[in-house]
C-alpha cells in the first residue's frame, strides 16, 4: 500500500466515522440536541433515552454502517491493510468527531461494523455475545465490553492474524470510554436494561 492509499484509507474513514447519526436524526424526529439528554453522548444507547426505540435503532444501524462502509471500500480498492487502516480511522472518528469538539460516542455500534467490514464473522460472534451476555446480566455496557474483549481472540482463534491488532485497538479504546460504565458495574450501581438513569 502507498502512502497515498494510505492516506485516503485514513481521512475517508475518518470522516465516514464523524457523521453524528444519533445527533441528526434526533433533531430531525424532533426530539432535541441528544447532547442534552441523558448521558449527552451520541450513540444509539443514549438516544434510546428519548424513548423512541425506532431512531434508536435507526442510529445504531448507521452507526456500525459508517464503520462497515469505509473498511469495505477501501480494502476493495487497496487491499485488506487499507481495510484495516480506514476501519479504525473510522472508530476513532466516531469517538472524536471535528464537528462537535472531537465528543463523539462509546463505539461499540462502529467497532460492530469495521468487524463486520473486515471479516463478517467476527461482527457475527460480537453480537453473539453481546446477547448472551445481555441475557444473563441485563447490562448493556457488561455486554459490550466482554463482546469487545472477546473480538481479538476470536480473530486469532480464527487465523485472522490481521485483524487482531485493529480489533484489539478497538477494545482498548471502549474500555476506555466505557470507564465510567466499569466504576459503576464494580459498585453494583450500572443500571440494567429496561431502566434508565438520569445521566
Amino acid at each position: 500500500m502507498s502512502a497515498l492509499e494510505m492516506v485516503i484509507a485514513l481521512a475517508f474513514g475518518y470522516l465516514c466515522g464523524t457523521i453524528p447519526f444519533g445527533l441528526i436524526l434526533t433533531k430531525s424526529a424532533g426530539l432535541g440536541d441528544i447532547r442534552s439528554i441523558g448521558s449527552g453522548n451520541i450513540g444509539a444507547t443514549n438516544v434510546l433515552r428519548t424513548g423512541n426505540k425506532k431512531v434508536a435503532a435507526l442510529t445504531l444501524l448507521l452507526d456500525a454502517l459508517k464503520g462497515t462502509i469505509p473498511a469495505l471500500l477501501m480494502g476493495w480498492l487497496y487491499g485488506p491493510q487499507a481495510a484495516a487502516l480506514a476501519g479504525l480511522a473510522a472508530f476513532f472518528g466516531h469517538l472524536f468527531p471535528m464537528w462537535l469538539g472531537f465528543k463523539g460516542g462509546k463505539g461499540v455500534a462502529t467497532t460492530i461494523g469495521v468487524l463486520f467490514g473486515l471479516y463478517w464473522p467476527l461482527g457475527l460472534v460480537f453480537i453473539a455475545v453481546w446477547i448472551a451476555m445481555a441475557f444473563i446480566f441485563r447490562i448493556s455496557s457488561l455486554s459490550a465490553l466482554t463482546a469487545s474483549f472477546f473480538s481479538p481472540i476470536a480473530a486469532y482463534l480464527a487465523g485472522r492474524s490481521d485483524i487482531v491488532l485493529p480489533a484489539a485497538i478497538m477494545a482498548i479504546a471502549v474500555f476506555i470510554t466505557h470507564r465510567a460504565n466499569i466504576a459503576r458495574i464494580v459498585k453494583g450501581e450500572e443500571p440494567r436494561i429496561g431502566k434508565s438513569r438520569a445521566a
